[in-house]
């Protein structure tokens, strides 16, 4: 088939890759416009951009897929079917109707659970333990058509949502190849999603990452894997933010049998512990404001924390 394939960030790299080296003919690409990155805002291309300029296909990037002039000159690529991976834009019906088999998007849940912009994330932070990615036709409806394949993926207990992510990605890439030759063959039909089961995944923003010390060890553990790499847990000391990497729950007895009020610090020579409201948890890595990141037993030093001190005020 002739396709045209959607993406915009580096999650979907192997898909463009996967379809750029099957059977099928890449006929062009459709991603975000450059964008403002960094102190100076300068104009950045987004990942899939450059590979697709490496690939040497035709690049398409619409302020938005419902312009007229983009529609055009998707039209004139006639594309059989377009594979989309997190391309980052609403795709109105006009534009759905181009390619003869619709626009397939590979999603990374098994849908019906975790329909939205950030099913990973939400699957680490509601602690599932199987999850994994959906190809579906797209609709108007918000990740709701009709689904063809799934794969599944186990979540491992230290798993951080760009751990999760990268074995979805690189595993789905061969699904929505597969998806794309069960079309072709006709071999693959695609079904209706059901009723039953249907989760929602909206964006994490960088407030819902605030670790709350009063919750359980085991809330704060997925919370901060769930927000790690993006937006990135954090919580204050001293008035000012400090971000947080992923947490350990191997607590020495002593520790975990002193009492430890929520957010309260305990500082060991070689460690870091924050209480929570059970058990506490172990500090990975930490960055203070306007510093790299570091061990938290280097920054305990160099901030010459003691015991009793609080993260995020109690919270």
């Amino acid at each position: 088939m002739r396709v045209v394939f959607a993406g915009t960030p580096e999650v979907a790299l192997p898909a463009l890759a996967a379809v750029a080296a099957s059977g099928h003919e890449l006929v062009g690409v459709v991603t975000r416009p450059d964008a403002p990155t960094g102190r100076g805002r300068r104009l950045v291309a987004s990942p899939v951009a450059r590979a697709a300029e490496e690939l040497g296909v035709p690049l398409l990037k619409p302020d938005h897929p419902r312009d007229p002039a983009f529609q055009e000159e998707l039209g004139s690529l006639a594309p059989d079917c377009c594979p989309v991976v997190a391309y980052g834009a609403l795709l109105p019906t006009s534009a759905l109707g181009i390619p003869a088999h619709g626009w397939v998007n590979l999603h990374f849940s098994l849908l019906p659970a975790w329909r939205g912009a950030a099913p990973v994330q939400h699957a680490l932070w509601a602690g599932d333990e199987i999850t994994g990615a959906t190809t579906f036709r797209i609709v108007r409806a918000m990740d709701a058509g009709p689904t063809y394949g799934v794969m599944t993926e186990v979540v491992r207990p230290d798993d951080t949502a760009g751990d999760l992510l990268g074995r979805l990605a690189t595993g789905g890439a061969g699904l929505l190849v597969a998806t794309l030759d069960g079309i072709e063959d006709g071999s693959l039909v695609a079904r209706e999603q059901p009723d039953e089961g249907v989760s929602l995944a909206p964006k994490i923003e960088v407030e819902h990452a605030r670790v709350v010390w009063t919750e359980p060890a085991l809330a704060v553990d997925r919370r901060v894997r769930a927000c790690t790499p993006a937006p990135g847990a954090w919580s204050t000391h001293d008035g000012e933010r400090v971000k947080v990497g992923p947490v350990g729950l191997d607590v020495p007895d002593d520790v975990s049998a002193a009492g430890v009020a929520p957010g309260a610090l305990v500082v060991r020579k070689d460690a870091v512990y924050v209480g929570t409201a059970t058990t506490p948890v172990r500090l990975g890595e930490v960055k203070p404001f306007g510093k790299r990141q570091m061990p938290a037993a280097d920054w305990a030093r160099g901030a010459r924390l003691a015991d009793g001190e609080l993260l995020g005020g109690g919270r």
